[in-house]
């Protein structure tokens, strides 16, 4: 296991349409491992493979609630959205900036697990949304490319 590097808004790689994972190899378990590791060395609560440069089809994703703990999932898919909230967001890939955008309130996401078997997670409030964030990320989006607002860093030094 290792910590990769992490990407950075402007490199291409964050901007393509990642591959589907079509065999679950060592080397695919390897990168989910060293993807939790490097989400839990840079603060994070999601990371995606192209954020360490690999376009395939993986997320991680803890947001530290006993409820769901580590995620690892290959081929995830958002089969059902309902609901909104407006939320604050940032990404290990965009650094020094948030935004205020609107994610699904509740999510149903489908995909497999480290084993290759399939699960679905129905997911509400911040867990719907770090799906989304990441999801978005295997796709080439960014959570700036959604209308957002941007929150200026004087509005974040008075929130305790």
């Amino acid at each position: 296991m290792g910590i990769r590097n992490v990407l950075i808004e402007g490199d291409e790689t964050l901007r393509k349409k990642s591959r589907e994972v079509t065999e679950i190899t060592p080397r695919m378990l390897t990168l989910l491992d060293d993807m939790a590791e490097t989400m839990y060395a840079n603060d994070g609560v999601g990371l995606a493979a192209p954020q360490v440069g690999v376009l395939r089809r993986a997320i991680v994703i803890d947001i530290r609630e006993e409820t769901s703990g580590l995620i690892k999932l290959f081929n995830p898919v958002i089969t059902e959205k309902k609901g909104s909230q407006k939320v604050e967001e940032a990404c290990l890939s965009v650094p020094g900036m948030s935004a205020r955008l609107e994610r699904p309130f509740e999510v149903t996401v489908e995909g497999l697990n480290p084993e290759g078997e399939k699960v679905q997670y129905k997911a509400y409030g911040f867990l719907a949304q770090a799906f989304c964030h990441e999801i978005d990320h295997l796709d080439g989006i960014l959570y700036v490319d959604h209308p957002h607002e941007i929150i200026e860093p004087e509005e974040k030094e008075g929130e305790d």
